[in-house]
Order: C-alpha cells, then sequence, then structure tokens
C-alpha cells in the first residue's frame, strides 16, 4: 500500500491512488491532515489547471510547499480532484 512519509511520520496511506507523470496522488480522506498547513503558493498546468499547496509539519521542522492538489483540475485532469501529492524530499514508498 502506498504511503508519503517524512521525518519518520506517515502522512498519507491508501491503495486507491491515481499516478500522473510518475506522481503519486493520496485521496484527501487517506492524508492526516495534521502535519499539513495551507501554503499561498499555486502554480499552473497547462492541461491539470491551477495547483495550491501545503507546507508538510511535523515535529516541529517545516518543509515548505512539499505537497500540492488541484481543487479545480480541468476535465483531463479530473482524476486528481480531492487527492494531494508529494514531493521535496516527502519519500512516496510503494511496497
Amino acid at each position: 500500500m502506498p504511503k508519503a512519509i517524512w521525518n519518520g511520520q506517515t502522512i498519507a496511506e491508501s491503495d486507491k491512488v491515481e499516478t500522473i507523470e510518475g506522481n503519486i496522488y493520496f485521496p484527501e480522506e487517506a492524508v492526516n491532515r495534521a502535519f499539513l498547513k495551507p501554503s499561498s503558493t499555486s502554480s499552473n498546468c497547462p492541461w491539470k489547471g491551477q495547483a495550491r499547496y501545503y507546507t508538510v509539519l511535523v515535529d516541529g521542522q517545516e518543509n515548505p510547499d512539499a505537497a500540492w492538489y488541484y481543487p479545480n483540475p480541468k476535465p483531463a485532469a479530473k482524476s486528481v480532484k480531492r487527492h494531494v501529492a508529494f514531493w521535496r524530499g516527502v519519500e512516496i514508498v510503494t511496497t
């Protein structure tokens, strides 16, 4: 079952993930929101739409903008609606 781990904590875990462009997107309900802090950062993908970010916060350590999601993805990326992906040192374990 895929897991997202940072600073020794499991942030997300689910066997119902979406994989796009090599990134694993976890369903919102599989993400422990206690480890996420909203960020003001956003970016734009030509085919997925506007992404918003979270800072991952574990044991007082912050990993800025290490999680992202598409609140209103474009039709081609509708499968990632209500999903969160991770990067910037967040380890994705798939075994």
